[in-house]
């Protein structure tokens, strides 16, 4: 920062970085602002050995590597004009200007060099009180870029306390419909989000009361099926959240796998949701080890720990000390690997085609039955008695 200071001692840190310092959370990512244009920004960076990547120059910001850490330096801006998805900017140096862009009041406060604060709109006050507030008329912040309304939900979950802003509530009622005008990957970030974050519950409830839920989510399920899942104590997974909301209908999985592709997510995560759709082997506190050796050989580890949460909630609802060690034994026991290849078929006298397809199959089951502990030989043994049974 000292390198920084030195070579634009106007910057200010701005953003989530000042939040998150003044309520005493964890700060990964430092962002500045500056009144000093991206090209000459640029040049006096180099100047104390910053190297500089050009991430956004349309937007003034540049990224300021030094000692392999990145800072974000941005210009400040005013708007010229927005679509409601874009905004067309001009370089400003009036700070308060800059600072009627952010969204929320709690994410406009700025630090200079020697500490002092600069909150124009009560940022300050609105974090101490968990207020989470547009800046300026929310209505038209929203018509700015549609994506604030759910962003008011994620700082809302993150930051809030009490009852949620009215005028933003109410904004974000008459413009929910304005959210289906943004990129679908957009979306399904911010919704990732929340989904992984604090206050979930009370977070979708709020999304379902101003509508905004059905606008994202069509056809979700009631929430009383999250609701259970968190009374569990799950982890903070958005996908097996999403699942709740989407369980398997009619035993084919098919919302799942709709809303997988509605939100555009990766192909992993598609595949995940479609692993949840399909279960996969039954889960149960009563797995023995030959069991759980069974379930690891036949479905990905990762998977079966995400699926005992959701079985676990459709079956109690709430915490209980079998499925933890349920799952402790899915994350310990060494996963198990088929030991029986084509060649040790071959040696036997096993024509390759169909033939040794048939018998890989065979060995396979008769290896499953006895909790996958058979090792090379002793498959080997098997397919040779049955080769000859006398």
């Amino acid at each position: 920062m000292d390198r920084i200071w030195q070579a634009l001692p106007e910057a200010r840190l701005v953003g989530g970085c000042v939040r998150d310092l003044l309520c005493g959370r964890d700060v990964h990512d430092l962002d500045l602002a500056s009144p000093v244009p991206p090209g000459e920004a640029q040049r006096r960076l180099e100047e104390v050995g910053a190297r500089v990547i050009p991430t956004g120059l349309e937007h003034g910001t540049i990224t300021a590597v030094i000692d392999h850490h990145p800072y974000e330096v941005t210009t400040l801006r005013r708007d010229v004009s927005t679509d409601g998805r874009h905004a067309v900017v001009a370089w400003t140096d009036d700070w308060e200007e800059d600072a009627q862009r952010r969204d929320f009041t709690i994410n406009a406060m700025s630090l200079d060099q020697d500490g002092q604060l600069h909150d124009y709109f009560g940022g300050l006050d609105d974090l101490r009180a968990g207020k989470v507030r547009f800046v300026g008329q929310a209505a038209r912040r929203i018509e700015e870029d549609a994506l604030r309304c759910l962003r008011f939900f994620r700082f809302f979950a993150r930051y809030g306390r009490g009852e949620p802003d009215g005028e933003a509530c109410q904004a974000i009622i008459r413009l929910r419909e304005t959210m289906t005008r943004l990129s679908v990957e957009r979306v399904a970030m911010e919704l990732l989000k929340i989904l992984s974050g604090p206050q979930l519950l009370r977070t979708l409830e709020l999304m379902e009361e101003t509508g905004t839920l059905a606008v994202l989510l069509p056809h979700h399920a009631p929430l009383s099926g999250l609701e259970r899942l968190l009374a569990c104590g799950d982890p903070a997974e958005p996908l097996h959240r999403l699942a709740v909301l989407y369980p398997p209908g009619g035993g084919d999985g098919q919302g799942m796998a709709d809303v997988g592709a509605h939100l555009k997510l990766s192909n992993e995560s598609r595949d995940m949701l479609a692993a949840f759709a399909r279960y996969g082997p039954e889960l149960a506190v009563t797995l023995d080890d030959d069991d759980i050796r069974r379930v690891l050989f036949q479905q990905d580890r990762s998977i079966l720990l995400l699926r005992s949460w959701l079985v676990q909630a459709q079956e109690l609802g709430r915490p209980d000390g079998s499925w933890n060690e349920l799952r402790h034994r899915l994350e310990t026991v060494e996963q198990p690997v088929f030991p029986l290849a084509g060649r040790d078929l071959i040696a036997l006298g096993v024509k390759p085609g169909p033939e040794m397809g048939r018998w890989l199959k065979q060995t396979q089951h008769w290896w499953l039955t006895q909790g996958c502990r058979p090792d090379a030989g002793a498959c080997r043994d098997w397919v040779s008695h049955q080769l000859s049974p006398s």
